[in-house]
């Protein structure tokens, strides 16, 4: 789960980290007056968007008195920012957040992500802050500090001075770079984040050491420990379709094609798009119906899937351990009846109960596609979906 700029320098600043003075605002009018509370003669007005790059897409605005803040704002409110992280369709401002302008030096990258390879904590760092760090690993791959964190002691002192001095932090600076490290790696372990990211961490006119943007990813499955942090979700930021499968517990991710798919089992989900790909059509998205599907769970993936308008046939793949395949079968009828679609419907099932599956599908009486294999359930969603769209045809019952 990602969360706001604001809300991860709220956060951070409870594990020591510094950032500069700031304040939230919902309308122009409301921008001023954080302004005027904050004090000073310049600020920075920041687009609260789930994204990156949003200085390049006109979402940061450096302003030097609130009639420019308002002007600013009033560009910013309601339209949709897009960046190279958002894709076309951008994401909408709803928010933004006023901040005291900083006067620095230096800029420093500083990110804490999870490397699955060492299954360690991996501090990556770069005296070339400012910039993504996929266009500094590739413009200055030589400035890239990396230290690998032991959980059973974790981040300690001479570990955050080593990456201090590597990224040629003064002397006089380096218990600051010290407490901000440690702060950082704290916040990361406690909250079960999968990131956290300060570009940049900057070196400001009065030696002091400020987070001026920071981003922090969450792990959603140890929210349930963390409901300070679940209260921090904004759906507006999020795919109104991946918003409603976490609504309905469902693991959901939305892509751009036209086949969807039911699943159970994120390995099999996985199997199943590179399956449609290799039959010539492209998954319009993922979903792991889990362990223990019922009906009603089946009937509700069924109709989370048929509310993509893009979707023109759905896959339905199922390999029955805790599962049962009459019981997907009964959601998949029920989900049907309920609301009749003119798609294609494929099904493919395979374990438990599988005959018992296979015949409530052939007693229902619905233009239900069955495939024995995955290969073929993939091959006839594919050719039923051409033949909806090429011949106008209506490919539907198969045994």
């Amino acid at each position: 789960m990602d969360i706001h700029e604001y809300q991860a320098k709220e956060i951070l600043a409870k594990f020591g980290v510094a950032v500069p003075a700031g304040a939230l605002a919902y309308s122009p009018e409301q921008a001023a007056y954080r302004a005027r509370e904050l004090g000073g003669n310049r600020w920075i007005v920041k687009a609260q968007v789930h994204a990156g790059g949003r200085g390049k897409a006109g979402g940061v605005k450096l302003c030097g008195s609130e009639h420019e803040i308002q002007d600013a704002t009033n560009d910013m409110f309601g339209r949709k920012l897009v960046t190279h992280q958002t894709g076309p369709e951008g994401k909408g401002i709803y928010r933004v957040y006023v901040e005291s302008a900083v006067d620095f030096g230096r800029e420093i990258y500083l990110g804490f992500v999870l490397d699955r390879t060492s299954q360690r904590v991996m501090i990556v760092a770069s005296s070339e802050g400012g910039m993504e760090i996929e266009e500094i690993s590739e413009k200055r791959p030589e400035s890239i500090v990396r230290s690998t964190v032991e959980p059973a002691v974790g981040l300690q002192e001479f570990q955050a001075r080593e990456i201090s001095y590597a990224l040629g932090i003064p002397a006089a600076l380096t218990q600051q770079m010290v407490r901000t490290l440690q702060g950082c790696y704290r916040a990361f372990r406690d909250l079960d984040a999968t990131m956290v990211e300060i570009n940049p961490l900057v070196i400001t006119a009065d030696n002091r050491i400020l987070a001026l943007d920071a981003k922090m990813t969450f792990d959603g499955n140890a929210l349930f420990r963390h409901p300070q942090i679940a209260e921090l979700r904004d759906k507006s930021q999020e795919d109104p379709r991946e918003s409603r499968a976490a609504d309905r517990g469902l693991a959901y991710i939305g892509l751009s094609g036209n086949i969807g798919c039911i699943v159970n089992g994120a390995g099999l989900a996985m199997a199943t798009m590179d399956t449609i790909k290799l039959a010539g059509g492209e998954p319009a998205n993922f979903l792991d119906i889990g362990g223990g599907a019922t009906p009603e769970r089946v009937a509700k993936a069924f109709r989370l899937v048929m509310s993509d308008k893009n979707v023109q046939a759905v896959l339905v793949n199922i390999f029955a351990g805790i599962n049962r395949c009459d019981w997907v079968a009964e959601g998949v009828v029920q989900a049907l009846k309920a609301e009749p679609v003119d798609v294609p419907v494929i099904v493919r099932l395979s374990g438990t109960n599988v005959e018992e599956g296979q015949k409530i599908l052939a007693k229902s009486g619905l233009p239900i596609i069955r495939a024995n294999t995955l290969m073929e359930a993939a091959e006839r969603a594919v050719t039923a979906w051409q033949n909806d769209r090429k011949q106008n045809t209506k490919m539907r019952a198969v045994q």
